[in-house]
């Protein structure tokens, strides 16, 4: 991105040099040497420890060889790790492939499944190539979850059978009816080895206090696995046991057998599980990562597209050495981050560790009882049914979607659950689109038109009949409760209404659609067009409702509460009292500056509970020490960092600034007026402004207009120094706890500009930005 440097302003008696340097040929560039850091060897590790019994326990789900297992882990952590598009996602064998996987091993044999892993691998190649990634995530969520929860279903009674000593049938149904007699044969010592390990990975993460913090750095999974194989280990119980054949007998991929038609479904679905899941993966990281404080700087947004290139690049390489079929995994991924990895360099060695096991560790591996791999991968199932989840699509009235989609996975496959939630999904959209409400009732007078739901050309004749119930001469109201209204229906209603006024009555169009009321007539009609409500809200007015006083206010402050309380207050009311019950957790301190055509939610995309704003005029923060009986930016300051725990603090300047503009005005010895008396701690900028060795914050796509914008630009990076002072945020920064952000809002070209500190350069953000 280029930037236009703007030329320094010169009086009529002192020209400003320039800095000339002489041309030379620059310095050949240092030799860098390759340096892993020190939290990414610390997540490898966590991340390794957690792989490498799921990675056996999954190839054991599946009826694959158990060395399959880790060829997946070590494909995924090297080739992922290295060609993915989300640095810190960890890919490998996944829980939400086993059914798929499970099934094409009982059907084609192990090496026709490995060659349909690599053919899958090759169709996720093409798609990342035509750059359809994110074209993935437009599948409902209640789909994708509802998909999950009927593999972890289908796994949890699979795998109850190795738990109790026995062995899994081919299907759920197969397995709930051999069920019965497996608990009349049960084996002991199985058993009792899988309770263990179900213990120890339910109350590991549990045990209080400063020992239960110590403990917890050790992954649940591997002390119970670990538990199991030492218990197994010293009362030399009899049960199954891992058996890893020699690698010289392992079979790699062959040429793919059977019907083409089946083989080409079976592709399908690979591709669409992994594709899916990874993709949800990344998305889902790049949300842990910002919640880490600075480390979204440093790795960056998630690029899909690549992600899916390196997802396929990793099953085609998993599929050719004879290993399971690979996608971005949750569980691994957020251990990844919350270990505190920076970079890709932790997945990448994460998979060196895998082979490193794989290669060497095998008389240990061969400890493991296979029942405490069974009840390991078993938990695995029952958490993907989550609750958090039956909750999200309860409350967005898509539960019929998500148990649809779960019982089709469960009684007939992956792919053919996925494609009955899809039509079921479409038959509740068109149903929502197609069954509007439309109910009238007379209320003192006053006749109530509620519409619930979309408003199309197929719900005009209804809406005509029901507003033609209206008398004529009378106050009406027509709430439109939906999200869509299309032409027709807008025309429709414009005319009735246009009719209505004219022989007398009057109207009023309310609702989540339209916002506050419009069209009304009278002496305090407003025309302002409904999906503006806020929009030149003193236009068109007759003179009886402008003029000077206090009743016309008092009338607009009336009118806009109680639009709140009809239209906003409903939707808002269930949020508000969530966060009256937890308390205000804000995300960042916002300082701003008071002038009235800066509406923070607005500009910043938030709600109720995102920020913690601090407005004063020209968004100054006074240096620690000078506030001079004024400490009340300070104590927000405090307030927010110590209190509130803020994970980020923005100071935000605006074009057209008055204060900028009256610290340029302003002369030594006037009169201190309360305002001047505030403005001096505005003074630094202007002297850093003057200053000819710092340079001139600026913009990115143009030079700053006039001086007045300089100094707008200018007084953000100075405010920010002042934030540096105060103790709580300079300890918060050393501790990495807190980023400073700088922004400016240009009102006329409703535009925002974010600071980069390192040149003082404000880049302007936008829909190319956002997607990049």
């Amino acid at each position: 991105m280029s930037a236009c440097v703007p030329t320094r302003a010169t009086d009529s008696n002192t020209d400003r040099t320039k800095r000339v340097h002489p041309p030379h040929s620059p310095p050949p560039p240092p030799h860098r040497r390759f340096r892993i850091a020190g939290a990414d060897v610390s997540a490898s590790v966590a991340v390794f420890l957690i792989a490498l019994p799921l990675s056996l326990g999954i190839a054991l789900a599946t009826g694959a060889p158990l060395q399959a297992g880790l060829v997946a882990a070590a494909a995924g952590g090297l080739v992922a790790g290295l060609l993915g598009g989300c640095p810190l996602q960890v890919s490998g064998p996944a829980a939400g492939l086993t059914v798929v996987t499970a099934d094409l091993i009982h059907r084609y044999g192990w090496r026709t499944t490995c060659a349909i892993t690599v053919l899958a691998g090759l169709a996720q190649l093409a798609l990342g190539c035509v750059r359809v990634a994110r074209t993935a995530l437009a599948v409902s969520p209640a789909i994708v979850h509802g998909m999950l929860a009927g593999i972890g279903v289908t796994i949890a009674v699979a795998q109850l059978h190795i738990v109790l000593g026995g062995t899994p049938q081919s299907s759920v149904l197969a397995n709930l009816r051999a069920l019965p007699a497996q608990l009349a044969d049960l084996h002991p010592a199985d058993v009792a080895m899988s309770a263990l390990t179900l213990t120890l990975l339910l109350l590991w993460p549990r045990v209080p206090g400063r020992l239960g913090q110590l403990m917890r750095k050790i992954p649940a999974a591997l002390v119970a696995v670990a538990g199991a194989t030492l218990t197994a280990s010293l009362s030399g119980l009899t049960l199954a046991k891992v058996d890893l054949p020699s690698w010289s007998s392992h079979a790699l991929a062959g040429l793919p057998e059977g019907p083409v038609l089946g083989l080409a479904a079976a592709v399908l679905t690979t591709t669409l599980v992994c594709s899916v899941q990874s993709l949800l993966g990344a998305v889902a990281v790049d949300k842990l990562v910002a919640g880490r404080p600075g480390l979204s700087a440093r790795v960056g947004r998630s690029d899909l597209n690549r992600e899916l290139l390196g997802q396929g690049a990793a099953n085609i390489v998993s599929g050719a050495l004879g290993g399971l079929p690979v996608a971005g995994v949750a569980v691994r991924s957020s251990a990844n981050v919350q270990a505190g990895a920076v970079s890709r360099n932790s997945t990448m060695l994460h998979g060196v560790l895998v082979v490193i096991a794989a290669l060497l560790m095998v008389p240990v591996l061969e400890l493991i009882p296979l029942a405490s791999l069974a009840a390991l991968v078993m938990a695995v199932g029952i958490q993907m049914v989550s609750l958090h989840h039956i909750r999200t699509v309860t409350r967005h009235r898509e539960v019929l979607v998500y148990a649809v989609t779960t019982l089709g996975v469960v009684v007939f496959g992956v792919l053919e659950g996925v494609l009955l939630g899809v039509a079921v999904a479409v038959a509740v959209a068109l149903h929502r689109l197609t069954h509007t409400r439309i109910t009238h009732d007379e209320k003192e007078g006053v006749h109530h038109v509620h519409v619930r739901g979309q408003l199309t050309f197929l719900a005009v004749p209804r809406l005509s009949r029901t507003l033609h119930l209206v008398p004529q001469g009378a106050h009406a109201v027509v709430e439109l409760d939906g999200s869509f209204m299309d032409h027709a229906a807008y025309e429709s209603l414009q005319d009735w209404q246009n009719a209505h006024t004219a022989r007398g009555g009057s109207a009023e169009l309310t609702g989540r659609r339209t916002g506050v009321s419009a069209g009304t007539t009278g002496a305090e009609a407003c025309r302002c067009h409904p999906w503006t409500p806020w929009r030149e809200h003193r236009c068109e007015r007759p003179r009886s409702a402008t003029g000077s006083g206090g009743p016309a206010a008092d009338r607009q402050l009336a009118r806009g509460i109680s639009a709140f309380q009809r239209n906003t207050a409903p939707l808002v009311r269930d949020e508000l009292a969530r966060l009256a019950r937890e308390g205000q957790q804000p995300s960042q301190l916002f300082l701003t500056c008071a002038d009235s055509r800066l509406v923070t939610s607005m500009i910043t995309s938030s709600g109720p509970g995102d920020l913690f704003v601090v407005r004063n005029v020209g968004n100054l923060v006074p240096p620690p020490g000078e506030e001079s009986g004024d400490d009340s930016v300070a104590a927000a300051i405090e307030y927010a960092v110590d209190v509130l725990r803020v994970r980020s603090i923005t100071v935000c300047g605006h074009s057209g600034c008055g204060a900028m503009q009256a610290l340029l005005n302003s002369r030594p010895g006037e009169a201190r007026s309360p305002l001047k008396r505030w403005l001096r701690h505005g003074r630094p900028s202007l002297e850093r402004m003057a200053d000819d060795d710092r340079p001139w914050a600026r913009l990115a796509t143009r030079a700053p207009a006039d001086a007045v914008e300089q100094l707008c630009l200018t007084n953000v990076v100075q405010q920010l120094e002042h934030l540096r002072g105060h103790e709580s945020v300079a300890r918060a920064l050393r501790d990495g706890e807190l980023e400073l952000n700088g922004m400016y809002f240009h009102v006329g070209e409703a535009q925002a500009y974010l600071l980069s500190e390192e040149d003082e350069l404000f880049d302007r953000v936008g829909v190319m930005d956002a997607s990049a």
